[in-house]
């Protein structure tokens, strides 16, 4: 390379000896490219080493960009360039910054078309920077064709607002920007309204919320273009190159200018560390990520929290101040630019209060200094006037400026309790003003409580929600029950919300059933004593508080035994019936409920759970119908269901002699458990089956499929197994299940007097749907299963499939529990582990290796952990009672799972 013409790169740079560098092109020894390797790959090493050791961030994205100019620079000058064509930066590198793994966006300004010599050169240059291992975006065009594309496209003139030049003719940049003045193109109000547009767009596709299980911190609400998309609105508006021009101007105050430099400053840390340990240029925040950035920002494991939930609260907290300063930043803007010059209309609501056009303001700036209570009384206005549809920038500024006024003494007067239940009972608005409030520090303040759960999170892949946004969803979601949709989708808690006698006693219920999240002990309890004191704070009777106690002590009571118990047995259904005691606290919790399990994750709902959860509802009802002094007798359920599915069979031509033939080889356990419905097309297969064999044939094993019906365990698919009991016939079915990624949620096993099995498993396919009326899909799972069972005699197969991502990063050490009741028909064995592919089938070899029967599974797996139910006895029908035995099982459950673990964990 000759360097005889070419300048030095005259900008400092403290780290990087240029003369060095240029010596070593001038010598020749070495190709250039490879110069070019060493220096980067030196100042790379140099950067992160800076990093770990806590150097500010700004320093290093910055010192990075101005790095990458000065590698342009020489690059650039190793090519001959005539006049009128400059290297021009855009995008974030055109703001001066760049992290380890950020795109590098060039553009090459020509004043007209490159000939064939000047192209050559820009391929060439392009290859080299490939080559040296740039992750370089490039665009060549003349000055007309940016203004083109930058009419067309809001990104484009975007990018360009904020180009700079590297190298070349910097008299074509300022052309440029000449020629994209708001009042040539892209004026403020366009620009402003595109801009929007766009973040709403973005928000949506980050399903509109900062608190996102693995956030993408660039994209996501609160995020880093959050943060720029004030600063291209502020500059395009006010021109300026930068925000800090506009200190002292109006726009933000002191305190917003800092929370925007603290938040930018913070989430620059966290995407450096992100890219140095991704290797590229990702950013999303996945949960491996979010585990080492922990340990190398510092945070430790402490009794009540992990490390990584510690590092995960701060940054929700942060996000969540950023979005909260753009609604306000944002919402000046549109003041100042889309409604400036428009005729607005004002209109008293109070003294304290007026509406100017749409939006909600104060009358004078002292309002919260002179009556503090208006800043509750604000959120209840605008809850109440359907007119109202945003808080005034200026208003949203004192109501940050003046929240410190709530206090014990605000928290304390019954003004403000009766404000604040007004707000609750209101017809319209509720959840989004809960939202807000959050959003602007009120709620946090007002419930101290809450405030303190605000930004916590839970590591797992069940909750991928905070515990304050969790909460607010779960408000959201009950006033959703009103709705006319809910009526299709949730009718039985719509039917439930269009009479309860105090809503607003669900909303508290709502409010406070997770509030002592994180205090350690069990937060079901803990969180009785913050709701007895909001609801005497509040001043309920005595009546509504015990029941608002109540739905945050047992709000997860019906979701684990609709789940987790065989709520087709009578007893569990009484059982739970004395439990709730009435039909007033039924319909609390199942809206409760129902709410919850939708927020806590949006695909935990499903045909299944909504099937199950209206199984024990109406049973429940049914059971205080009858009054809980009068249990429903087994005797007169296997009477009832045997004289149903008779008179089905009948119907359908099955001689009575066979059917009694084949019912007087089952139990009565199968009468009680299992629907007519069901009973009648076991009976009739069955009977098909033996009059087959009579008639020659010889097979002895029987597999069908349907999607059930409305009634029982609705929202799934069955398929149902008649085979020769054998050892491993559980073992074969659900691995060949689980070769078709179906996931079992039931399944209920009964074994015949004439050496028979009757297996009947609920399946769903991948995202927790019935399977569709897909023939051949169908008579894949049979064939599956008949080869399955063919090798049961010499079973040994257990599932290979890969381990996903998402749960390798989670090492759950297994917990197995059997206990037998009195009175109990079989022994409960509940295992809680690592959810992986194959685990039912290796549990299901255990159970074959222990000499153990299998009566009934229920199968929950809550993000990255299951929690199984299974019934039990002995190989004879006994009940395990021996509790040295059941310990020595419970102990080698235990070590044989978290062995496999280990070996499905290793990469």
């Amino acid at each position: 390379m000759q360097l005889a013409n070419t300048p030095y790169f005259t900008r400092p740079l403290f780290f990087f000896d240029q003369t060095r560098f240029r010596r070593a092109l001038a010598a020749g020894d070495k190709p250039a490219l490879e110069i070019f390797k060493d220096a980067a790959g030196a100042a790379d090493t140099q950067m992160e080493q800076r990093f770990r050791e806590g150097e500010d961030v700004r320093t290093l994205v910055h010192e990075r960009a101005l790095f990458v100019d000065c590698l342009l620079h020489y690059a650039w000058h190793q090519y001959q360039w005539p006049a009128g064509i400059s290297l021009l930066a855009v995008g974030g590198y055109g703001r001066g910054e760049l992290h380890p793994h950020s795109d590098i966006d060039l553009l090459i300004l020509t004043d007209g078309q490159p000939d064939g010599h000047v192209v050559d050169n820009i391929e060439r240059l392009v290859a080299f920077l490939w080559d040296l291992g740039l992750d370089i975006g490039h665009s060549v065009r003349t000055l007309e064709q940016c203004l083109e594309m930058a009419g067309r496209d809001i990104t484009v003139a975007t990018n360009l607002m904020e180009c700079r030049t590297v190298v070349g003719d910097d008299q074509l940049r300022a052309q440029l920007a000449g020629r994209m003045t708001p009042d040539r193109l892209w004026a403020a109000d366009e620009f402003f309204a595109a801009k929007v547009a766009e973040q709403n767009e973005r928000h949506h596709r980050q399903q509109g919320s900062e608190y996102n299980l693995e956030p993408n911190i660039k994209n996501a609400p609160g995020g880093l273009r959050d943060i720029q998309t004030i600063g291209w609105v502020a500059k395009r508006y006010f021109r300026v190159r930068t925000l800090k021009q506009l200190q002292g101007k109006g726009f933000f105050t002191e305190e917003e200018f800092g929370i925007l430099q603290s938040g930018e400053d913070f989430l620059w840390r966290v995407r450096y560390g992100l890219h140095l340990l991704a290797g590229r240029a990702e950013e999303r925040l996945l949960f491996d990520y979010q585990r080492e950035l922990a340990r190398q920002f510092g945070y430790v494991d402490t009794d009540t929290h992990l490390a990584v939930e510690q590092f995960m609260h701060s940054y929700y907290r942060i996000v969540m101040a950023l979005r909260e300063l753009n609604d306000v930043l944002l919402q000046f803007l549109d003041e100042a630019i889309l409604q400036r010059g428009q005729s607005e209309s004002v209109t008293p609501i109070n003294e304290r209060f007026q509406l100017r056009d749409n939006t909600i303001e104060v009358t004078q700036t002292r309002v919260f200094t002179e009556d503090p209570s208006a800043l509750l009384e604000i959120f209840v206005l605008t809850a109440e006037n359907p007119r109202i549809e945003g808080v005034r920038a200026s208003t949203i500024r004192l109501i940050r400026e003046h929240r410190h006024l709530i206090d014990d003494h605000f928290r304390a007067d019954p003004h403000n309790a009766e404000l604040f239940m007004q707000l609750l009972r209101s017809p319209r608005g509720l959840s989004t003003q809960l939202t807000r409030m959050t959003r602007y520090g009120i709620l946090g303040r007002y419930l101290p409580e809450f405030g303190r759960v605000t930004g916590q999170m839970q590591h797992d892949l069940f909750h991928i929600y905070t515990v304050d946004a969790h909460t607010l969803q779960v408000v959201r979601n009950m006033r959703s029950f009103r709705g006319p949709e809910a009526w299709e989708k949730y009718p039985i808690a719509a039917e439930i919300l269009a009479r309860l006698r105090r809503p607003e006693l669900l909303y508290i219920a709502g409010l406070y059933h997770d509030i002592a999240k994180g205090r350690g002990g069990d937060h079901s309890i803990l969180g009785i004593r913050d709701a007895d004191a909001f609801c005497r704070r509040h001043d309920l009777p005595a009546r509504d508080r015990r029941l608002v106690c109540w739905l945050v002590e047992k709000h997860l009571l019906m979701s684990a035994v609709s789940q987790k118990q065989d709520i087709s047995d009578p007893e569990i259904v009484h059982s739970f019936a004395r439990e709730v005691g009435d039909r007033e606290h039924l319909d609390y919790l199942y809206a409760l409920t129902v709410a919850d399990i939708n927020a806590t994750n949006p695909e935990l709902w499903n045909s299944w759970r909504a099937s199950l959860m209206r199984q024990l509802y109406q049973a429940t009802r049914r059971a205080l119908r009858r009054g809980l002094e009068n249990p429903i007798d087994r005797e007169e359920i296997i009477e009832e269901t045997r004289a149903q599915a008779s008179e089905k069979l009948q119907a359908m031509g099955l001689p009575q002699s066979s059917v009694e033939n084949i019912w007087s080889q089952m139990g009565e356990d199968y009468f009680v458990r299992e629907s007519a419905d069901n009973i009648t097309w076991h009976t009739a297969a069955i009977h098909q089956l033996i009059c087959a064999n009579e008639k020659g044939e010889t097979s002895d094993t029987l597999v069908l499929t349907r999607n059930s019906g409305p009634g029982e365990h609705d929202g799934a698919t069955e398929i149902f197994v008649y085979t020769p009991d054998r050892a491993n016939v559980f073992a074969a079915v659900v691995t060949g299940l689980d070769m078709l990624n179906l996931n079992i949620h039931d399944a209920r096993l009964y074994s015949s007097a004439a050496g028979y099995t009757l297996d009947t498993f609920y399946v769903l396919d991948e995202s927790g749907q019935p399977l569709l009326e897909d023939p051949a899909k169908l008579e894949q799972i049979r064939t599956t299963l008949q080869e399955e069972l063919a090798l049961v005699e010499d079973y040994s197969k257990v599932i290979k499939r890969r381990t996903p991502r998402r749960l390798k990063m989670f090492e759950l050490e297994t917990r197995a529990h059997l206990t037998t009741e009195p009175g109990d028909h079989y022994s409960t064995l509940e295992i809680t582990s690592a959810d992986r592919p194959g685990l039912l089938a290796r549990i299901a070899r255990i159970f074959v290796d222990h000499d153990l029967q299998l009566h009934n599974a229920r199968i929950s797996t809550l993000g990255e952990r299951v929690e199984d139910i299974f019934h039990i006895t002995d190989a004879a029908g006994n009940l395990l009672q021996d509790e040295e035995a059941n310990r020595q099982l419970e102990e080698a459950i235990c070590r044989e799972l978290d062995a496999h673990q280990t070996i499905q964990q290793a990469p």
